[in-house]
């Protein structure tokens, strides 16, 4: 309703306080604080996706990118899980006159890019250093942290692969060339300076760093944010270098859990000359491991049992179990290794590997359930045939040359 000029004058005539309240200044009330809240935890199981080195290495471009996006989802990598695509090194062109870090020619929109990824129901990873230069040569982050940080989260990218690198010359070896304690307190400082540019921007990414398991980074990878640590050097597609690798993981379990996980590098699962049965245990022991799977093979050529094989469902669940519990060696006997993991619900998985070197012959192994401080008969389900299997004391067991028995036992107990 309005009030006409004259009756509010009357009003105020009336009622002198009325007028004093409409000169007088409204009390000044304080905004809220803006609540701005936590990004989301990231990696509360191992990341599972695919990374451009292990096939393209320096050759990958914005194309590459893309279709490898394309065939994670027709192939049904993505339905399994896989939904990081990782460009690693050789991206990055120069900086312009403010120090922003422009990609080169091989990849010409980035934001582009990262759009197209997440359209695909996907999540974009890129790589840098905590050095002047990356591992080929191509700009590293030192004295950008934070710019780098804000223009990844500009982009779109989801998750940062940071390798040591050149700061072993940029900054450890210069500043403290005979202290090995100095080095390694820089090497820190470093990777902790762009974990905090990464969470001043807000964006979830995955921190994963790369610098090849010196110092024991197990020990303090939590402490700067690190969501996953490289245990070792790199993996190579042969039987030699996995097995070594898997050798080396042994004692580093306590050191994983829900949102930090060790890392044994990516998978070489359908690289080099890796037969069937070397496949499997390679993937079948990263997912004993609690590790992340970042397959690293040609996907438009994929076979279909290479496929198979990066699509198991069941072992992929044993990698992605929520307790986050990393297997551990319960013993050797000679080519015989046996490893177990604990997961929800009290189940355990069990993982027998024959190691020996004679790729034609298999051998009838047996297995100690008393030395898993297990008693039987255990049923369970052969993670790889999809078999009922029944685990007796020392009960023979037939595996080729560097292949798996993997099984799900529901509650040993």
């Amino acid at each position: 309703m309005r009030i006409s000029a004259p009756l509010a004058a009357a009003l105020l005539a009336l009622c002198p306080l009325a007028a004093i309240a409409q000169t007088a200044p409204s009390p000044k009330v304080s905004p809220k604080p803006v609540q701005r809240s936590a990004p989301p935890q990231v990696a509360q199981t191992p990341p599972m996706g695919w990374n451009s080195w292990n096939f393209f290495a320096g050759k990958v471009t914005d194309r590459d990118i893309r279709n490898a996006a394309d065939q994670l989802v027709s192939t049904g990598m993505k339905d399994a899980g896989y939904i990081y695509v990782n460009i690693d090194d050789t991206w990055e062109g120069d900086r312009d006159a403010s120090g922003v870090l422009h990609a080169n020619a091989k990849f010409p929109d980035m934001k582009a890019l990262a759009d197209y990824v997440h359209s695909r129901g996907l999540k974009l990873g890129i790589y840098s250093s905590p050095g002047s230069k990356t591992c080929g040569g191509f700009a590293g982050s030192l004295d950008h942290e934070a710019q780098d940080a804000r223009l990844y989260a500009s982009w779109g990218i989801d998750y940062l692969k940071y390798d040591l690198c050149d700061l072993r010359t940029d900054v450890m070896t210069a500043q403290a060339p005979h202290d090995n304690a100095a080095q390694m307190r820089l090497m820190i400082a470093a990777y902790g300076k762009m974990n905090k540019a990464l969470k001043a921007t807000g964006r979830p990414i995955v921190y994963s760093l790369c610098q090849y398991g010196w110092d024991a980074v197990w020990e303090w990878g939590p402490s700067v944010g690190a969501n996953s640590w490289r245990t070792t050097g790199d993996v190579e597609p042969n039987w030699q270098s996995i097995y070594s690798i898997l050798n080396e993981q042994a004692g580093l379990a306590k050191y994983a859990g829900p949102g930090h996980w060790n890392d044994p590098d990516m998978l070489e699962v359908g690289n080099g000359t890796l037969t069937p049965a070397e496949n499997r245990t390679h993937f079948s022991m990263w997912a004993m491991l609690a590790a992340p799977l970042l397959a690293g093979n040609d996907l438009p050529n994929m076979t279909p049992e290479v496929r198979a094989i990066l699509t198991n469902r069941d072992v992929i669940a044993i990698d992605q179990d929520r307790l986050g519990r990393e297997a551990t060696r319960a013993y050797s006997d000679g080519e015989l290794d046996v490893w177990t993991r604990h997961l929800t619900g009290g189940a355990m998985a069990i993982a027998v590997i024959n190691a020996g070197s004679d790729r034609y012959s298999s051998h009838p192994f047996h297995l100690s359930l008393a030395k898993l401080g297990l008693h039987g008969p255990l049923k369970g389900k052969d993670l790889w045939s999809g078999k009922e299997i029944t685990l007796t004391e020392n009960m023979p067991l037939e595996l080729a040359s560097h292949d798996i028995l993997l099984v799900r036992v529901p509650s040993p107990q």
